[in-house]
């Protein structure tokens, strides 16, 4: 099984951070960086590329980890597991609002971090294959047919139902032309805000209640909700 060899780990236990070095040194991989604040974090993952991040909650500096992750996944696309010794219902949703690869709880074992970075990796591998074949594979039409009702239009950027244009308003419409770009794919929870809202603040609801409108407008458009994952379109024919 595949590996990631550039790995980050924020965490502001220096004894942690040997440990998670030794684990990660098993697997030789060709590098493992150890930071304890956001500050530093983030200004190495601005210079350097890194296959995923290990995320403590709890990291020094008045940022925490859950703030980090979440300033980390507007700019990059990479998988996040985070390290907690936390258990409260508060802090594990909000954890959730971003979508994490996995959890690691404190304390933990090798063999605890070694499954936990390892199915991330694939999932993370799997969904990157899943999402480059579906845009090979729209990319040779001009419309992705998305039902027999429902086609879209890669040139004209817009939603047609039986032939007559579905009426949208703007974010309604990126929401979409994403899906359709990854029609059959599973788009995440960030990446759709990312290019929605354009890095811009917006409240954790706004995802949830833009895709309930978009559904109750029109119910037989085959939005998918993955949980805490994300969204796809579904292609299907009607019977």
């Amino acid at each position: 099984m595949d590996f990631p060899q550039k790995i980050m780990i924020i965490e502001d236990e220096v004894i942690t951070q040997r440990y998670l070095k030794d684990i990660l040194g098993q697997y030789q991989v060709e590098r493992a960086d150890c930071y304890d604040n956001a500050r530093d974090a983030l200004t190495q993952i601005r210079a350097n590329s890194y296959d995923m991040v290990l995320m403590d909650i709890n990291i020094k500096g008045s940022m925490d980890g859950i703030q980090l992750a979440r300033e980390i996944l507007r700019n990059h696309i990479v998988p996040i597991i985070f390290i907690t010794a936390h258990n409260d219902s508060e802090t594990f949703q909000e954890v959730l609002e971003l979508s994490p690869y996995g959890f690691i709880a404190k304390p933990f074992s090798s063999s605890d971090v070694e499954v936990a970075i390892q199915l991330a990796y694939k999932q993370y591998m799997d969904q990157k294959e899943a999402e480059n074949k579906a845009t090979a594979s729209s990319g040779e039409i001009e419309n992705i047919e998305i039902s027999e009702q429902y086609t879209y239009s890669r040139m004209e950027h817009k939603l047609y139902c039986e032939e007559s244009e579905v009426k949208l308003n703007s974010k309604q419409s990126k929401l979409v032309e994403i899906l359709s770009e990854n029609l059959n794919s599973i788009v995440r929870y960030d990446t759709l805000i990312e290019e929605i809202w354009e890095n811009h603040e917006i409240a954790d609801s706004a995802l949830r209640t833009l895709v309930y409108t978009l559904r109750k407008a029109y119910p037989e458009l085959p939005i998918v909700s993955h949980s805490k994952q994300g969204y796809s379109l579904r292609q299907k024919k009607d019977a």
